[in-house]
């Protein structure tokens, strides 16, 4: 009996007999750029022992597929390139990941940017020297005793940890490697690479462990998206929120008092503030109600909730009178408190409940990172209970508040759905409801979305949106996650209209996220150059001479009578000077006052990017301005009318 298999090229169609899919694809001699192919979510390379039956999508090296296999092998080129140079490096784990990958390394040599370069100088050899990739199986009793041999101690507890009986194997000339693929045929087919940097990483993630060296690089297919890339990340640097927050007095981060946790200060504060004041008035608009709940609640609302078995080594604890307490991680079981205060009826749902709750997580200092990473955040949280006729209708209405928001700050977005987890919680049934409404909302409003297989919550498939900010990097921000397991647990309920008790559904969502990673991205995304309605100091008022000072703190009484965030640099300064010095604090207009203005009773208005709009009547500026801040324009009223 012969066993096919159908594979896919430029839209043809071939029904061949199965096997390894290189010898597969040579026997039909075509084309000699295929690298690969994807059998639905999965990627494999032509190393691939094909099954009957299988469909087979093949794919060329300059396809966006490829780049895992790029990026992957240019992982191993990287590993061979050190085994070359050091031959004490000991080799962990070298995964891809977005844009780029990295390799974690134990070496008793300290990894400086001189030792890049002579790790790229090697790995653009080893590209010369086109090494063909050979995979082969081997048994784990062997592949022990292999990198045992080699010296290779955390390969070994790989495979003793892995308990499978034979294991993934892949070679390149003197270097060989557990690895479970996919890789390129040869290493002179990927050539466009930049090695980034050196961190410091625990071996597993564990602060107990050893701490080794992770190189980070990144690598594409064409020499121009390289470069592109590269720009960009010159372009991020200078757009650093952990450098930009502190130089316009945003925030502080102090690491020896409060590690992992962030100092708003007052310029920061009003940011922060602007961001809840929108964030209230489409919440009220939306139906929803605000409530407030308690930061530590009892150790046994964690463990009814199941974040006790799943979150624990994430959570902060406390213990008084003999009682245990957990600091919260979520507001989700609060929100269910309240919930089950009162009876509910059909004609109560939905229910829409919302809340700005900071939550406590531990983040492994490792990890920690400015207001994108940290261990105490406020999220904007809200909790829909509803029917499971309402799931599509309230979907729908988050997803239009996503857009509605997304929309205020120029960020187009794309959407992803996750499905079921490994260690999801509840029935096959339940999941297979809940990721059906879930697709249904978002084919309802005709939005296209890819799917994320096994990324769902523990609780419940997802939705997760990426936003794009000014210099193409993506964030991920807003999530929608159903849930009919927490009801379970807490036995929550209503009365039908057959007046019957049923178990309401659980929506959880946040918009902005988390606020500290939001004003992180904006930050970044605005290079700290924020719209009026948002910028802590939205006026600056620059009296040329020390006898033009009371007039220009009379401008800033009339501005702030108006509500509008108003400062005067009075110092005996040169007039360019305080320009300058206003445009680096990036607030957006200057108001430059003289004996000319305060004979018209008028100012000279400068917009933060160089503009000069001349003279105008304090009035008529204090009305232009007002309705910028009013209508939260992204840009200077001056130059989008």
């Amino acid at each position: 009996m012969s066993h096919l298999i159908k594979l896919i090229f430029n839209g043809k169609e071939y029904e061949v007999s199965s096997g390894v899919l290189k010898n597969v694809v040579k026997e039909l001699g075509m084309n000699s750029k295929i690298v690969g192919g994807k059998i639905e979510n999965k990627i494999v390379d032509l190393f691939y022992e094909s099954n009957d039956g299988e469909q087979i999508e093949l794919f060329t090296i300059d396809s966006p597929q490829a780049m895992e296999l790029y990026r992957h092998t240019m992982a191993h080129i990287m590993a061979q390139a050190i085994q070359r140079l050091y031959k004490d490096a000991k080799f962990a784990i070298g995964p891809t990941i977005e844009n780029g990958f990295y390799y974690d390394i134990d070496l008793p040599e300290k990894i400086n940017e001189d030792e890049l370069m002579r790790i790229e100088k090697e790995m653009r050899k080893i590209i010369e020297e086109d090494i063909p990739l050979e995979h082969f199986v081997m048994k784990s009793e062997e592949a022990i005793r292999f990198f045992e041999e080699k010296g290779q101690p955390y390969k070994v507890e790989l495979i003793k940890d892995l308990g499978t009986d034979t294991m993934s194997i892949y070679r390149q000339g003197d270097f060989t490697d557990l690895c479970r693929g996919p890789h390129v045929p040869s290493t002179g087919l990927v050539k466009n690479f930049k090695l980034l940097s050196v961190s410091g990483a625990y071996w597993r993630g564990d602060e107990r462990n050893k701490m080794l060296q992770r190189i980070y690089g990144t690598a594409f297919y064409r020499r121009e998206d390289l470069d592109a890339y590269l720009k960009m990340l010159e372009e991020a640097e200078k757009r650093d929120h952990r450098k930009i927050g502190p130089q316009l007095d945003l925030f502080s981060l102090h690491p020896d008092v409060a590690p992992g946790m962030i100092f708003f200060h007052p310029k920061g504060a009003v940011v922060r503030r602007e961001l809840e004041k929108f964030w209230r008035e489409e919440h009220i608009k939306a139906g929803y109600v605000e409530v407030i709940t308690p930061m530590v609640m009892n150790e046994n609302l964690w463990r009814r909730s199941g974040h006790w078995d799943h979150y624990r080594d994430n959570m902060y604890f406390t213990e008084k009178e003999g009682q245990a307490y957990a600091i919260k991680p979520m507001n989700c079981p609060g929100h269910i408190m309240i919930y089950k205060t009162s009876s509910h009826s059909y004609r109560d749902l939905p229910l829409r409940m919302c809340e700005l709750g900071t939550v406590h997580r531990y983040e492994r200092s490792g990890v920690v990172h400015g207001l994108f990473r940290a261990r105490a955040f406020t999220q904007d949280d809200a909790h829909i209970f509803c029917t499971q006729e309402q799931i599509e209708s309230e979907i729908v209405g988050v997803i239009k508040l996503i857009d509605k928001t997304y929309k205020l700050f120029g960020f187009p977005y794309k959407v992803e759905l996750s499905t079921k987890p490994d260690d999801a919680m509840g029935s096959d049934e339940i999941w297979e409801v809940s990721t059906s409404a879930l697709k249904s909302a978002l084919e309802h409003l005709g939005m296209e979305y890819q799917v994320n297989e096994g990324d769902g919550a523990f609780y419940g498939p997802k939705i997760d949106f990426h936003v794009r900010d000014s210099i193409g990097r993506t964030w991920q921000c807003a999530t929608i996650q159903l849930d009919f397991l927490m009801p379970e647990r807490f036995d929550l309920n209503y009365t039908g209209s057959d007046n019957v008790e049923h178990k309401p559904v659980m929506i959880h969502r946040v918009i902005y996220g988390s606020l500290e990673r939001f004003i992180g991205i904006l930050i970044e995304h605005y290079a700290g150059a924020f719209p009026t309605w948002i910028a802590p100091v939205q006026t600056i008022v620059l009296p040329i001479s020390e006898k033009h000072v009371k007039y220009a703190q009379k401008i800033k009484k009339q501005f702030e009578d108006f509500g509008i965030r108003t400062e005067v640099d009075g110092r005996s300064q040169k007039i360019s000077y305080k320009i300058r010095e206003a445009q680096l604090k990036k607030i957006p207009y200057m108001l430059i006052v003289g004996s000319r203005e305060m004979e018209a009773n008028s100012i000279a208005v400068r917009i933060r990017s160089g503009k000069d709009l001349g003279s105008m009547k304090t009035h008529e500026f204090i009305e232009r301005i007002s309705e910028e801040i009013k209508n939260r324009y992204q840009k200077s009223i001056f130059e989008v009318k």
